[in-house]
């Protein structure tokens, strides 16, 4: 008997995040790679310039840029039918570039939540995400608290 679509897309979620925990650029390219549908959309608050792969490994070389050390904790998952919603908790220390701003060597912790369309092929066909770029910007110093 095999897993329902359901567990199966939360499955390459977490291959997903596992691969981003891991730093391996190479692992988390070789990733985005199997799990993005070709035609993937990401609905994001920076949105990237591309779509399908390239625009998952755009958002996360930018994030693993400003945050080397960057890690995903996945609080709550909820998955039907074809969607896979994800609250997260995001932390690194900012040691690059982010957002046009040089690095302030702090360490931020954000939440997110993104809502990811899986196709019928269980890949990643469409993700949205809610990001709180507002803390993320003031514990940065860019904004005042």
């Amino acid at each position: 008997m095999s897993a329902s679509p359901a567990l199966a897309n939360v499955a390459t979620l977490r291959r997903l995040h596992d691969a981003v925990n891991s730093g391996d650029p190479e692992l988390i390219s070789a990733t985005i790679d199997e799990v993005a549908a070709p035609d993937l959309r990401l609905h994001t608050p920076v949105p990237p310039e591309s779509t399908g792969p390239e625009a998952l490994r755009q958002v996360f070389h930018t994030l693993r840029r400003a945050y080397p050390d960057l890690r995903v904790t996945v609080e709550d998952v909820i998955a039907e039918e074809d969607k896979v919603v994800s609250r997260n908790t995001v932390t690194g220390t900012n040691r690059g570039e982010y957002l046009g701003r040089p690095p302030t060597g702090r360490a931020v912790t954000y939440g997110e939540i993104f809502v990811f369309r899986f196709a019928p092929d269980g890949r990643i066909a469409e993700a949205w995400g809610v990001v709180d770029l507002l803390g993320q910007l003031r514990q940065l110093g860019a904004l005042p608290a």
